[in-house]
């Protein structure tokens, strides 16, 4: 069988098809991405969707899902959440989060609905139902009085696809609104970790980065979830998957019982001798200015390896900035330079996307640095 390039609600049928043996879906990627689907050549056996990743850190790839493993996923999802439900899709669904929130009805038998991007058509729930989002899209229905009453109505609201700033998750709550938060990625069909916690047959491993401090290290993700392998790359499937087992390029370790999900491997960097663990350093610029307000990027530098720069959407100028930020993260850590922008660079999942912010921040060169 050969793969169907389906978008919008026409997966829901085509998914539905997928899982009980028919040909396999591939949610519409960007054009940049379609060379990846091979859709001229035969699916494994077994296969119930193909979704590409965005390439922003690498080639691109196509990831195979199996029809076994989106069911497992699935249903381990509604088993945590407390039993199945509608769902509703605000998520692109040509990446695994949207395409999940489809898959999680489908399993279950309900019915499945879609919502802008900006929920402005989010719709009341009609029963047990629940809502998937990512970070921005969750502060900025909190300051709008209509969707902070709907949101509380949801059975739970999942929240993925980035870290989510303690003062957010607070601030739903306190509006009653029931937050999940979600870790996994494509390769594990999703969302396989919740609050911390992996879902029934899901495992973690911690493969420690050094002796110092042994409980940080590489996460990998094990269980039925795991991903067939990219397609037509058994290179790259060599790579990262072992059985059933998931090498991701994120660190990790275990808090008081729950996963902590530190930043990727690549985002320490060291900064005048100084490691620097960017991941934390975001979380901590969330907390203090808010999601969506400033990044954080590492800059190479002759002197100093790299050094800190920031961009901000916000009036702050660098005194403050700096000011701000030292007593939680340490003056060689504070940003040495600031520049504005009307808004921050993010991936089509919620997270931000350092590679378009540090491209934008050479082409502009010297222009619109402030301090």
């Amino acid at each position: 069988m050969r793969l169907r390039l389906l978008t919008g609600t026409d997966l829901v049928g085509g998914l539905a098809d997928a899982l009980a043996g028919g040909p396999p879906v591939a949610p519409g990627p960007e054009a940049r991405l379609l060379p990846a689907l091979g859709l001229d050549e035969p699916v494994e056996p077994g296969t119930a969707a193909v979704v590409t990743t965005s390439g922003s850190t690498g080639e691109p790839k196509a990831v195979v899902l199996g029809a076994n493993a989106v069911r497992f996923a699935a249903t381990a999802a509604h088993h945590r959440l407390g039993g199945p439900g509608e769902w509703v899709c605000a998520l692109p669904t040509q990446h695994v989060a949207g395409l999940m929130t489809i898959a999680r009805a489908v399993v279950a038998g309900t019915r499945v609905r879609c919502a802008r991007s900006d929920l402005a058509d989010l719709p009341e729930p009609d029963g047990r139902t629940y809502l998937s989002l990512v970070a921005a899209q969750l502060d900025r229905a909190l300051a709008d009085a209509r969707l902070r009453a709907v949101l509380p109505d949801y059975a739970a609201i999942l929240v993925g696809g980035s870290a989510v700033p303690v003062g957010l998750r607070d601030r739903a709550r306190e509006a009653g609104i029931r937050v999940v938060t979600t870790y996994g990625m494509s390769e594990t069909c999703g969302g396989c970790v919740y609050d911390g916690v992996p879902l029934d047959g899901v495992r973690v491993e911690i493969e420690a980065e050094n002796e110092a401090d042994p409980g940080v290290g590489r996460l990998s993700l094990g269980g039925p979830m795991a991903f067939s392998g990219y397609r037509l790359r058994p290179d790259l499937t060599r790579e990262v998957l072992s059985g059933d087992l998931v090498r991701t390029n994120d660190r990790g370790r275990w808090l008081d019982g729950r996963l902590q999900v530190l930043g990727r491997i690549d985002d320490v960097v060291i900064s005048g001798g100084a490691k620097v663990d960017l991941g934390a350093a975001q979380r901590a610029c969330d907390e203090e200015f808010g999601p969506g307000v400033l990044a954080l990027l590492a800059v190479p530098d002759e002197r100093w390896g790299h050094r800190l720069v920031a961009v901000t959407t916000g009036d702050h100028d660098l005194t403050e900035v700096r000011n701000r930020l030292e007593p939680r993260l340490g003056r060689a850590v504070a940003p040495r330079e600031l520049r504005r922008a009307a808004t921050l660079a993010y991936t089509s999942i919620g997270k931000i996307d350092r590679t378009a912010l540090l491209r934008c921040w050479h082409e502009k060169g010297e222009d619109g640095v402030t301090g």
